[in-house]
């Protein structure tokens, strides 16, 4: 059986680029610590927003829809689901609404990965496997348009082994996560890599992996998961999400698996997460009419390097023209530095 052991990650054999990410995404946490101090009325919004953006995101990754307006009705108005999609999802509601209420006083355990099973698929009506680790071996495959198998991704933990390796997992997370020369960001894709490999329920893996991602994240201090959906940029980018696991469970069973590819892309997908809580703090900022001024508030307040086509896209109605002029001055104030060449040249205030 795999040996579940996180002291690699306090090895040298780290590479520098995932320093250098995990250092980003830190002063990215602390940037937007600082803009929520003085503006608390967009978060709460942004934090209703991405209640719902999660509960579709995370659901739609596993094939599971309704309408926009009923995701809006059941997750506001606690709807009474009317199909077993709405089941699935006004579950993974419950699950996340628990998670984001409690998370400081909930541990990393067995009953807490059972219970959040126990809300995602609670709703079924005599569902007897809620909560409950799987009792029959599954498998991970890619299937063909009619269900069937067309290969066989990977083979999790067999369901005799299920509860030893739970059990394997959860103490050496919390062994590593006392040691303060195993960096949180690093520790946590690892954990979500190996419980995805022992695969314990019958069904709702996938979910819980999410929602246990997003707990552990918490804990850890980074709370951006509450205000942008860390579900629907998972979904936006779900055949890397595919191959970046597939790749990190290759030889799992031996031990012999690197994390790297799936820190990689939980890194990447943490970094667009603030990219896109930047996007929405700059498009909603009330103020400014004259477009310099707009322009410089994009750049000024930008917790990420803006390049001229980011510029754009967030001021459609400001010619390229214009911000380069802008751009330009605010360089001869030293107010801003420039990051990169050519076409690749992006802004940052200084």
């Amino acid at each position: 059986m795999h040996k579940f052991n996180y002291e690699v990650l306090k090895e040298r054999t780290i590479t520098s680029t995932l320093f250098s990410l995990s250092n980003i995404i830190t002063d990215l946490r602390c940037k937007t610590e600082e803009k929520q101090k003085t503006n608390s009325a967009l978060f709460t919004r942004l934090e209703s927003m991405a209640i719902k953006e999660s509960v579709k995101g995370s659901n739609a990754i596993e094939g599971l829809y309704t309408t926009e307006q009923r995701i809006k009705e059941i997750v506001e108005f606690d709807s009474v689901p009317l199909t077993h999609d709405e089941e699935e999802i006004a579950g993974y509601h419950d699950a996340i609404r628990f998670i984001t209420d409690n998370y400081e006083h909930i541990s990393f355990t067995e009953e807490t990965i059972k219970k959040i099973h126990a809300l995602i698929v609670g709703r079924h009506v005599g569902y007897q496997k809620a909560g409950k680790y799987k009792e029959e071996d599954n498998i991970i495959a890619e299937k063909h348009p009619d269900g069937t198998i067309k290969r066989v991704i990977f083979s999790p933990v067999r369901s005799d082994e299920t509860e030893l390796a739970m059990k394997e997992l959860v103490l050496a997370y919390n062994v590593a996560k006392d040691d303060y020369s195993i960096p949180p960001l690093l520790l946590i894709p690892c954990v979500i890599v190996d419980f995805l490999s022992i695969h314990p329920f019958s069904d709702g893996n996938g979910r819980v992996s999410r929602l246990l991602t997003l707990l552990l994240l918490y804990k850890a201090g980074y709370k951006i998961g509450k205000y942008i959906s860390f579900e629907n940029q998972i979904n936006e980018y779900k055949n890397s999400y595919y191959s970046a696991l597939e790749r990190s469970q290759k030889d799992w069973h031996i031990s012999d698996n690197t994390y790297y590819p799936f820190i990689e892309f939980t890194f990447q997908i943490l970094y667009q997460c603030y990219k896109e809580i930047n996007r929405r703090f700059i498009v909603t900022k009330t103020g400014k009419d004259k477009k310099k001024d707009r322009i410089e508030s994009v750049v000024l307040d930008s917790l990420v390097p803006m390049s001229k086509s980011d510029i754009s896209y967030l001021l459609p109605d400001v010619s390229v023209t214009t911000i380069e002029s802008v751009l330009s001055a605010l360089l001869k104030q030293n107010k801003i530095y420039k990051i990169g060449l050519g076409r690749d040249t992006k802004y940052m205030k200084k």
